[in-house]
């Protein structure tokens, strides 16, 4: 895999940097043909709209049917009973009642379960999870998230669930990896994010959640003010440093100067280096602005 950075030396140009993506011991970015089609077939995904993931002119069926034909299941009884046992497994009985309606007639939390019987059907060893309730009511996504977990458990399924809501994440999450503006800043596992988060941004994300608590009509919340960074010209140092209510101007010709010690305050000049948790005194500076 390739990832493309701005050049700082160059603006309008971009730098390519060699990444390995290793799944089942096979490194993604050299597979082609067979190996991807492979690979395709072991992981599922969970698109955040299930209405604009599932095309209208399908009923259920089809929708189902239609990956087990592109990866070669030829029977017709097989593909059958396949489509009827992941309808069954995302609850969407009886089936008689589902397989030939389109994806219209079907209600928010039926086009989502829908999707993820699609994403189950060739018995995936990964999931993909792209916002899988946010568009969904907020009656309904305590039923898909409780879904999700069970297929996890029942499949041995390792899942990449991506949200912006940290409240949901303790469904399915062992570790949490929070970022920013396309960076890591801050990755431990659940408990250690949601009790005692670092970074600032994860403050945000944490402070920005939802509760139900009557007190919060008579609180007032401090969130960062602006808007996340242009991708194409990012800044330097910590990505979030402009909205950043901790950050403070800082002058360093090196990207990685070690100090001794840092208070919690001026702690996000800094950033991870490839240590699972750091504290604030291993941090490496990054500063905010390079001479």
């Amino acid at each position: 895999m390739r990832k493309i950075e701005p050049d700082e030396n160059h603006p309008g140009a971009v730098q390519t940097y060699h990444r390995e993506v290793v799944f089942e011991d096979l490194d993604l970015a050299e597979l082609d043909g067979k190996g991807l089609h492979t690979y395709h077939s072991l992981v599922g995904y969970v698109q955040q709209d299930p209405y604009g993931a599932l095309p209208p002119f399908m009923n259920v069926r089809k929708i189902l049917e239609e990956p087990l034909i592109v990866n070669g299941v030829k029977s017709k009884e097989e593909r059958d009973q396949r489509i009827r046992k992941s309808m069954e497994e995302v609850k969407l009985t009886p089936v008689e009642d589902f397989l030939e309606k389109f994806p219209h007639m079907l209600s928010g939390g039926q086009q989502q379960r829908v999707v993820i019987a699609r994403a189950m059907i060739m018995g995936p060893k990964f999931l993909v999870a792209d916002e899988p309730v946010s568009m969904l009511d907020a009656s309904v996504r305590v039923e898909i998230l409780k879904l999700l977990r069970g297929l996890q458990e029942t499949h041995n399924l390792s899942v990449i669930y991506i949200t912006h809501d940290l409240s949901t994440v303790s469904y399915f999450s062992e570790r949490i990896f929070v970022m920013y503006a396309g960076n890591l800043v801050e990755k431990a596992n659940v408990r250690q994010v949601l009790d005692h988060p670092l970074h600032p941004y994860t403050m945000a994300l944490l402070t920005g959640t939802s509760e139900p608590d009557a007190r919060n009509a008579e609180t007032f919340k401090e969130l960062p003010p602006g808007e996340p960074p242009s991708l194409v010209n990012p800044p330097t140092g910590c990505r979030f440093h402009p909205r950043c209510s901790k950050a403070i101007q800082v002058y360093v010709r090196s990207r990685n100067l070690r100090i001794s010690s840092l208070s919690r305050d001026i702690l996000w000049l800094a950033g991870y280096t490839n240590n699972e948790r750091m504290r604030p005194w291993q941090f490496i500076l990054l500063g905010l602005y390079y001479q």
